[in-house]
């Protein structure tokens, strides 16, 4: 852009700051074309916040292909003025796959791993949770369309066991199921960094972070938030008062070395700023002479 504009490098980059151009960052999305979308978001959210009386919601989902990664070599711990290290290369030992179901009352996750993906696997996960909960409860289950969860056997099983209610979340939205969050504290805090000899270790490491996350889930339901917020009232409301109000002062000294800091800097470059974004089709800032 400079070569073509006849300008230095350096104008440029003043032009996309005063313009809040960044063209190095971009953003990736993507909009889901599911024609029940309104329908399905309204029935999950409206699960997680009003459930059924008598009912559990479980937020169901698999993380599969987990891969049991070895470095070829050992790595450093952290210590003081050093972050820890592991070698960029690996070596491959297997894979796993972790069926998980999230309680969004208590944050409780039941997990089990197995060498497969198959509607078997799933079918024997559905079976463990139907003996982990009491009969008389109803199990409302949020899952994504995956093929397993609408396999005909799977479909025949559910059939036969009515307590079972499924919410499917709308294609390309698996932000609405709450486990997939708790896949990335998993693979943060026990897969990434991790180095495992064989696919049993990895399976050890998941379990120690299961059990380690169900003694002491660092969670907060949805219905504690709501009622938080309640309690916080005109007690939150006024001490946010008081505080706007010492830090008033303080803000506008702030805004106000911005810019007089913004009106020198626009003083001393207008007689060059002006010619360069006129010819690149940009008003320039500040009042004309």
């Amino acid at each position: 852009m400079a070569e073509a504009q006849g300008v230095s490098k350096a104008t440029v980059n003043r032009l996309w700051q005063l313009h809040n151009l960044k063209p190095h960052l971009s953003r990736t999305f993507k909009l889901s074309r599911d024609a029940r979308f309104l329908e399905k978001l309204t029935d999950v959210v409206g699960l997680y916040l009003n459930p059924p009386q008598k009912a559990v919601v479980l937020c169901l989902d698999e993380k599969s292909q987990i891969q049991a990664l070895d470095r070829t070599q050992p790595g450093l711990p952290l210590k003081k003025g050093r972050c820890g290290t592991m070698t960029h290369d690996y070596k491959r030992n297997g894979t796993t796959t972790l069926f998980a179901a999230l309680n969004p009352l208590d944050g409780k996750v039941i997990g089990e791993c197995h060498g497969r993906h198959r509607h078997q696997e799933w079918l024997k996960f559905l079976r463990r949770l139907d003996r982990e909960f009491p009969a008389e409860h109803e199990l409302h289950l949020v899952m994504d369309n995956y093929g397993t969860h609408k396999e005909p056997h799977v479909k025949a099983w559910l059939k036969k066991h009515p307590r079972f209610v499924c919410h499917f979340v709308p294609t390309s939205s698996s932000w609405l199921n709450l486990v997939e969050r708790w896949f990335e504290e998993l693979s943060e805090k026990a897969i990434r960094r991790g180095s495992f000899v064989s696919v049993p270790d990895l399976q050890q490491a998941i379990d120690s972070f299961l059990v380690a996350w169900n003694a002491k889930p660092k969670y907060e339901p949805v219905g504690d938030a709501r009622r938080r917020t309640r309690e916080r009232g005109t007690q939150g409301a006024r001490s946010d008062r008081a505080h706007s109000q010492n830090n008033t002062l303080k803000w506008r000294c702030v805004f106000g070395l911005v810019s007089m800091r913004k009106r020198i800097w626009r003083h001393s470059t207008r007689s060059y700023v002006r010619p360069l974004s006129q010819g690149l089709g940009v008003r320039p800032h500040g009042r004309s002479s």
